[in-house]
């Protein structure tokens, strides 16, 4: 195993290009489980820990962009926390703290698992993904990037650059569940944004299906009950009713981890409870 340890982005992409075929490395939290396991074998790793082109972070007035090889101990606190709430929700969920001061938003990304924990954050604030090759740069909408189990839209040399997140008005929330409380794979995850400013309520999946769901039908049914363009207020019958439009929009499969029955269930209780705590 050949392993190149490029300094800058330039660098970076011209390996990809000279070695198309190579395993990239970010934190190295699924990659390493993989090889240690005999089911990664890897000719060429490039090791991206010292691009720092790739772990920085730019806010604006809009938005917010986030390198993709920013750990996401990083994203618990501070001004990132405070304006995406959902985010440092699920990034505390990340593992062991060792695990997330290594772990980032653009491993989740390459590794396109459908329980990631970033990942239905990323569907539900509808994030732009940024990727970079030696020939062009392209912003993929994560909708479009996120294409099947562990699949994802990058083409051969690309290289995950950043997620650029649009700022929102209101409640974010992110939860999950496992078959612990903490340093667990999820067996079923939701995050639930309501943005005053679209006046709109938006709820993202994982891990109950082949790759992150957005619930469209349930998020249109909700916008047809109450206004989403200000302060809301939920009783439990519509809460239950937009749980059950959550559940049935699922396609959970039963694995060593649950039952699809369960998963199917625990969205349900997971939307119905984001959808009560967004209440005012």
């Amino acid at each position: 195993m050949t392993v190149y340890v490029p300094t800058s982005l330039d660098e970076a992409v011209d390996l990809m290009q000279r070695h198309p075929t190579a395993r990239l490395l970010a934190g190295g939290t699924d990659t390493m489980v993989e090889i240690n396991f005999n089911k990664l074998s890897p000719t060429d790793v490039i090791a991206l820990r010292r691009v720092n082109e790739l772990r920085s972070i730019q806010i604006d007035e809009a938005s917010a962009t986030i390198g993709s090889g920013v750990p996401y101990k990083q994203l618990e606190t501070g001004e990132i926390a405070r304006l995406f709430p959902a985010l440092a929700e699920a990034a505390r969920t990340v593992g062991s703290p060792q695990i997330r001061a290594a772990g980032t938003l653009g491993g989740n990304l390459g590794t396109c698992s459908p329980a990631g924990d970033g990942l239905p954050v990323l569907s539900a604030l509808d994030a732009t993904v940024h990727v970079a090759s030696a020939a062009a740069r392209r912003a993929i909408p994560v909708s479009e990037f996120m294409v099947g189990v562990k699949r994802n839209a990058l083409l051969p040399g690309e290289i995950i650059t950043a997620v650029t997140l649009p700022q929102t008005q209101g409640y974010q929330g992110y939860a999950k569940v496992g078959v612990r409380n903490a340093m667990v794979i999820s067996v079923a995850s939701a995050c639930l944004v309501h943005d005053t400013s679209t006046a709109s309520v938006r709820i993202a999946l994982g891990a109950v299906g082949a790759t992150i769901i957005r619930c469209r039908e349930a998020e249109s049914w909700l916008k047809q009950q109450i206004d989403l363009g200000e302060a809301i207020h939920v009783d439990d019958d519509l809460a239950r009713h937009f749980a059950q439009l959550v559940a049935a929009e699922s396609r959970p499969i039963t694995d060593h981890r649950s039952t699809a029955d369960y998963r199917r269930h625990a969205v349900g209780v997971l939307a119905a409870r984001l959808l009560k705590r967004a209440s005012s």
